[in-house]
């Protein structure tokens, strides 16, 4: 086998090309730039859901005040009226469910002081001349037909205190879900006149939220027909109507 000379062209050759092999290798690893993160357009918007309903739940509290000389003697003339306040309830067809009660207190009634000319109080210490016991209950009536007739039993039946009522709706849930497609239904329209506005299109919701609930009675309310009908007066009770409204706040996000 002949031998080739080693000439220093040879060496020279060589070096060149182990030099060449890093660059190359760098040129292929070399990170490629990446692209800039466009940050999506949102729109934030709150809308607000209106349904009305009559209602069909009354609510209203009634109760016996009553004094006597004694502690003993308030409470047993109280607890006699209360009786037949309870009956008078139940007679007008208020399930036992629906009635509640919410107080029951004995105070003392003090001896009322005047001022003397001299400047002094009489009696100049307050001075116990008897008791007053109060007991109420808290009655939800479901027939408000006869609400004035059920308040004027219960003032025969000896209650001195009637407060109320109050109106509401048994089951509100279905009236609610109602203002809550209405609310959302209103928010998707908006989003498409802003998308419109600014020559995007609405994608995706981004986040959901809800508040809400009913109204008292508006001012305009009907009398009840029942009570048209009664051949005797009764105590005047107008229901109204109960505004169920549920405000959204939806975030959606435009893309070209």
């Amino acid at each position: 086998m002949t031998l080739r000379p080693f000439t220093l062209a040879t060496a020279l050759a060589g070096a060149a090309v182990l030099g060449a092999l890093p660059i190359a290798v760098q040129a292929q690893t070399a990170p490629r730039p990446s692209p800039v993160a466009v940050a999506p357009t949102l729109l934030s918007l709150s809308a607000e859901g209106r349904v009305t309903r009559a209602p069909d739940v009354a609510t209203f509290s009634a109760g016996v005040v009553s004094q006597g000389p004694t502690a003993s003697e308030a409470l047993r003339a109280n607890a006699a009226d209360m009786t037949r306040v309870i009956a008078a309830l139940k007679k007008a067809g208020v399930a036992d469910k629906d009635i509640q009660t919410s107080n029951l207190s004995l105070s003392p009634v003090y001896q009322p002081q005047r001022n003397l000319p001299d400047g002094t109080m009489e009696p100049a210490q307050p001075r116990i001349i008897g008791y007053q016991a109060n007991n109420s209950v808290s009655v939800r009536h479901r027939n408000l037909g006869d609400l004035g007739k059920v308040i004027d039993a219960l003032v025969s039946a000896g209650a001195n205190q009637v407060n109320g009522p109050g109106f509401e709706v048994d089951n509100p849930d279905p009236a609610q879900d109602e203002a809550r497609t209405a609310a959302m239904t209103k928010a998707r329209a908006r989003a498409e006149l802003y998308a419109r506005a600014a020559g995007l299109r609405v994608g995706r919701i981004v986040s959901i939220s809800e508040s809400g609930g009913w109204q008292p009675p508006q001012p305009v309310m009907y009398r009840m027909a029942a009570m048209e009908a009664a051949p005797a007066p009764s105590s005047p009770v107008q229901a109204g109507e109960l505004q169920m409204t549920v405000t959204v706040q939806v975030q959606f996000e435009l893309v070209p």
